[in-house]
């Protein structure tokens, strides 16, 4: 699947919880290491919701930097509300980069693949979910297919 505007402001809309707390945090973060693990990929992982971090993880093989890159990816998807991948395509999309416009410190902010705004269906946005390590798709595409999965039990009903 081509990962158009569209594409990722409605899986933003879908990909929404019933409800969020530091057991489905460990549930999704457990769930994307071992999706990792899988893949035979090297990430670091953070699921950061209500003010804090409630799950990180880093697999053999990454870095700080992996960490930077979490920390600037979240603080954009917390700021603006939109995935990371959103805000990076939209940016393209107006023939400009995220991070060298003037109201964006490059060292907070990033608009790079791989962090998702957490939801709650008639809440809004609570944290993020957050991938470093791959490709920028490929880390928003580990991110929203755990998401999808943690999901799955609500979509059965």
């Amino acid at each position: 699947m081509s990962l158009t505007l569209d594409v990722l402001v409605q899986q933003e809309a879908d990909l929404q919880l019933e409800q969020f707390n530091h057991e489905t945090a460990w549930a999704l973060g457990t769930m994307l290491k071992n999706h990792a693990e899988v893949k035979q990929a090297s990430v670091a992982i953070e699921v950061y919701a209500f003010g804090q971090i409630l799950f990180s993880y880093a697999m053999a093989g990454t870095n700080p930097d992996h960490q930077d890159w979490i920390r600037r990816k979240r603080n954009s998807v917390l700021r603006f509300g939109k995935s990371s991948f959103y805000l990076g395509l939209y940016n393209a999309c107006k023939q400009r980069e995220f991070e060298s416009q003037p109201h964006i410190d490059a060292r907070e902010y990033c608009a790079h693949g791989g962090s998702f705004p957490l939801r709650i269906q008639g809440c809004g946005l609570v944290g993020a979910v957050t991938v470093s390590g791959l490709p920028q798709e490929e880390d928003h595409q580990l991110v929203t297919d755990a998401l999808q999965q943690i999901l799955q039990p609500r979509q059965g009903k």
